[in-house]
């Protein structure tokens, strides 16, 4: 066993019997976070195994049997064919998996954000109450960039979790969520936004070798004023000095439903000769990052990382593999959190940073209703995993 899980040596008494439901969307990531529940469970001694308040606490799966069959017409309908009377659900959604297909009237039709949302809510309703608690651990925050009115707007993700609440949810764990104030649409319920920086930092340090990492080397921009929260960890916790640039928008003409950014402007010292980490929540299509990239790249910065809780590349990878070939992006990072393509995994720019171990923890310290704060901030293990690089103990 390693030195972190034999760190989380757990002897609570569960809040109820472990269940995992991985919707379709999500189910690879589920089953890896299955195995590291099973693997732990099976090798934790703990005196306590054999009591009632024990019972089903190892087995050889939490992977509960669900289903959300569909009608010709589209309809559909939530299946849950286990009982989970008492038990302590977590269930797993990936609102961003649009490789799933459905039929709809004889026609192919592509799972969008919402079909997915519905589907949880088909599954939470199928429990019926039933549960002892129900965790719904959703990394890409449904509708988490329609957050604030800014006219007559809908305010979708602030609806969408009052609405899961309502249905019985008791806790809503997201990654990175946009913005983290949505949380204040459901004040009296358990929301939590965790930062993969770790996992970021882990990535980098296993895939680069020869990084320097200090102020004189090395620096960290948020793309915009948005994620400078974001930026400031990381460059604190590294000790690395931080820029930002901010987007000078044309407010007078809306292109693709939003105002066109005219130009991209730096704040910061000098970035001449330095490696840099670009940081921010998601990689839509890949335009604004990009620009950010050239830009440096002008301002004579060496190579440039960039770390990126969601890759959704909504236009393809073309502009990347040119990025790429001209030197203008050196690695990208990206997590499994959300659903990526073959194509991605197999470009040799891309460095895929896994979180089934990371939301593990999480899960089975929750089921123990022991605190996860240590799990929250990881500057132990960014500090220590950077002393090992240090010192060439990583492979």
């Amino acid at each position: 066993m390693t030195r972190r899980e034999e760190k989380r040596n757990l002897e609570t008494i569960p809040v109820g019997s472990l269940g995992l439901i991985p919707m379709e969307g999500c189910r690879s990531l589920g089953e890896k976070v299955d195995y590291y529940l099973v693997k732990w469970r099976t090798e934790r001694e703990s005196e306590h195994k054999d009591s009632l308040a024990f019972s089903g606490y190892q087995r050889d799966t939490y992977i509960l049997e669900t289903a959300v069959p569909r009608f010709g017409s589209g309809e559909a309908k939530g299946v849950i064919k286990q009982s989970v009377r008492g038990s302590d659900l977590y269930i797993l959604v990936d609102v961003a998996n649009y490789s799933l297909t459905y039929s709809l009237c004889g026609h192919e039709n592509h799972m969008s954000p919402d079909d997915h949302y519905q589907d949880l809510k088909r599954i939470i309703s199928a429990v019926g109450g039933k549960a002892r608690r129900i965790t719904v651990i959703m990394p890409y925050l449904y509708e988490s960039r329609q957050h604030k009115r800014t006219a007559r707007e809908s305010l979708d993700c602030a609806l969408a979790l009052q609405e899961m609440v309502n249905m019985g949810v008791d806790n809503i764990i997201t990654f990175d969520a946009h913005d983290p104030r949505v949380q204040n649409a459901i004040p009296l319920h358990g929301f939590e936004t965790i930062q993969p920086a770790y996992q970021f930092i882990k990535g980098l340090l296993n895939h680069v070798k020869g990084l320097l990492l200090d102020s004189d080397h090395m620096m960290v921009i948020s793309p915009d004023e948005g994620g400078m929260s974001r930026a400031i960890y990381i460059a604190n916790v590294l000790g690395l000095d931080m820029g930002m640039f901010y987007k000078r928008r044309d407010y007078t003409q809306i292109v693709n439903g939003r105002n066109p950014i005219v130009a991209h402007e730096f704040l910061g010292s000098s970035v001449e000769g330095k490696d840099m980490i670009i940081i921010d929540d998601m990689i839509s299509s890949g335009e604004s990052v990009l620009e950010v990239a050239a830009a440096l790249k002008e301002r004579n910065a060496k190579r440039i990382f960039v770390f990126s809780t969601f890759g959704l590349f909504t236009a393809g990878l073309d502009r990347f593999d040119k990025a790429y070939a001209d030197g203008t992006i050196y690695r990208v990072l990206t997590t499994n959190l959300i659903y990526q393509t073959p194509e991605l995994l197999a470009r040799e720019w891309y460095i895929n940073c896994d979180m089934s171990k990371y939301i593990a923890y999480i899960i089975d310290t929750l089921n123990h209703d022991t605190s996860i704060s240590d799990l929250l901030n990881p500057v132990e293990r960014i500090q220590s995993i950077v002393a090992r690089y240090h010192a060439g103990e990583l492979d």
